[in-house]
């Protein structure tokens, strides 16, 4: 095997594609686009960020969530990622979004996105935050036999050698399950 190098980079797949949506301090809700970000425990989300309004509003009501980017949202996803909801403050109306509180955490659900992880914010420090993830929601148009069916929710993973966003491909094993065929 012969391979090519491409330096110190954060080249990795799949990368999933987390809409992180919060309120401002006038309750307006707020969306960004994330792509490294990883369940880190059982009831743990870590997402590296930069200073947004995002961070802002984490500062302000110490919640967020954490939507699953999806095919049928690729456009309004990709628009949160770049846009600033310090520059366009109605970015969350004009990508086509519209809110439900969380029961759970004072922050927004976004209603075109089916799967969302109801965060409290634990840590932020150096661009990392630590979220306690509270409750993990579906509507139940993506629910099959009491789970999440990830051929009805569609979402999407982030490509950073390209640039590109993928949908997720076909059931190609069964965790937990498979490597037994070589105990």
């Amino acid at each position: 095997m012969s391979r090519v190098n491409f330096g110190a980079k954060p080249l990795m797949y799949p990368q999933p594609v987390l809409i992180i949506a919060t309120y401002d301090e006038n309750g307006v809700p707020n969306a960004m686009n994330a792509a490294w970000g990883i369940t880190t425990d059982f009831k743990e989300i870590t997402i590296s960020l930069s200073e947004h309004k995002t961070t802002d509003n984490l500062a302000n009501r110490g919640a967020f969530t954490v939507s699953l980017a999806t095919e049928d949202q690729v456009i309004a996803c990709d628009y949160v990622g770049i846009e600033s909801g310090r520059k366009v403050p109605d970015k969350f109306e004009k990508a086509g979004f519209h809110a439900t509180k969380s029961d759970f955490v004072d922050a927004p659900l976004i209603d075109e996105l089916p799967v969302a992880l109801e965060c409290k914010v634990k840590s932020f420090n150096d661009g990392i935050l630590i979220g306690e993830i509270v409750n993990v929601s579906a509507d139940e148009s993506v629910v099959t036999d009491g789970a999440v069916d990830v051929k009805k929710v569609k979402p999407i993973s982030f490509d950073p050698f390209a640039n590109a966003y993928y949908g997720i491909g076909e059931k190609v094993g069964n965790a937990f399950k498979d490597g037994a065929q070589l105990k």
